[in-house]
């Protein structure tokens, strides 16, 4: 085993995981718990790596990140397309800096496959072939979907397949390499270990969600979230091929165009934010090994709670 990955394995055994759907709260609950710690976060948020989407993507406030110290925040550009190998990368640098400097490790966010390629590793995947993602690109999602069921029916039922981009990346790696995209194969030796006790996914019942979901797109639109949605199409938001994706910014995008009315565009992005809260819920429930807890009290007390029963359990 490498040296570093005996040092990751060291670092993680330590670190706390707060996951849990969009809305949920889990934010606020990661900076009373880094606070209380003498932590740092590492955003494991596909979005809120990129610069200038800040509302939209519920980003740290400024003043959040003077008081906390946070990772994988700002870390790329619109055009980038970023993805859970990029993730990674950045993630194991921002991991063995914190433990090095013996404070409190903190993972949290929403995007389960970013925690999955951290704690299982990606697979050894050829690079993108710009050439040929141009051509799938052309596609509709309907015929994707049929093709990657008819190459590799086992990454049929693992991929997302409301996410085009993953889809287009499972034919790119079969196209590519001629071999099934469900053959990739992580890169670490073995999973990476969490201590259980110390990992929370924060959850509530859908209707409260929904509610909560339905209150932030509102508060996000009076803080300006079309505004800045304005500005990054300046800066190319639209021909990102990675940014763009993110929920609401498309929704805003069209209304801006003229294509939906103001009360369609809020429908659509609470659609939209519902649908992925869903599907977090649905990952997290299967896919990571972690305590469920309701977010039912104030971040300290629960903090307390999280603290208390992760010693009692030693």
């Amino acid at each position: 085993m490498l040296e570093t990955e005996q040092v990751l394995r060291e670092a993680l055994g330590c670190a706390w995981l707060i996951a849990g759907p969009t809305a949920s709260g889990k934010s606020q609950l990661a900076m009373a718990m880094a606070q209380r710690l003498d932590g740092e976060i590492i955003s494991v948020d596909s979005m809120q790596v990129y610069r200038g989407m800040d509302i939209g993507t519920a980003k740290p406030t400024r003043s959040d990140q003077q008081q906390v110290r946070h990772h994988l925040i700002d870390v790329a550009e619109l055009q980038d397309s970023f993805d859970a190998a990029a993730f990674r990368r950045l993630a194991v640098a921002a991991i063995l800096d914190i433990h090095k400097r013996s404070k409190t490790i903190l993972l949290c966010g929403g995007t389960g496959f970013y925690f999955q390629a951290l704690l299982q590793g990606v697979g050894k995947g050829p690079s993108g072939n710009q050439e040929l993602r141009k051509q799938f690109q052309q596609w509709d999602l309907e015929a994707l979907k049929d093709r990657l069921r008819q190459q590799d029916p086992l990454a049929y039922q693992r991929v997302d397949l409301n996410n085009r981009r993953k889809v287009i990346r499972a034919l790119e790696v079969i196209e590519l390499t001629g071999l099934p995209f469900s053959q990739s194969q992580s890169d670490w030796s073995m999973p990476l270990p969490l201590d259980p006790r110390k990992c929370w996914v924060f959850d509530m019942p859908a209707s409260v969600l929904n509610r909560r979901i339905e209150l932030r797109v509102e508060r996000m639109l009076e803080e300006g979230w079309m505004e800045e949605t304005r500005m990054l199409m300046k800066d190319g938001l639209e021909e990102a091929p990675t940014a763009s994706q993110a929920i609401g910014y498309g929704q805003i995008m069209d209304h801006l165009r003229g294509k939906i009315d103001h009360k369609e565009m809020k429908e659509w992005i609470k659609i939209r934010t519902r649908q992925l809260a869903k599907r977090q819920r649905t990952w997290f429930r299967h896919q990571l090994e972690a305590k469920s807890l309701p977010m039912e009290s104030s971040p300290d007390f629960m903090v307390e709670t999280m603290v208390r029963q992760a010693a009692s359990s030693g």
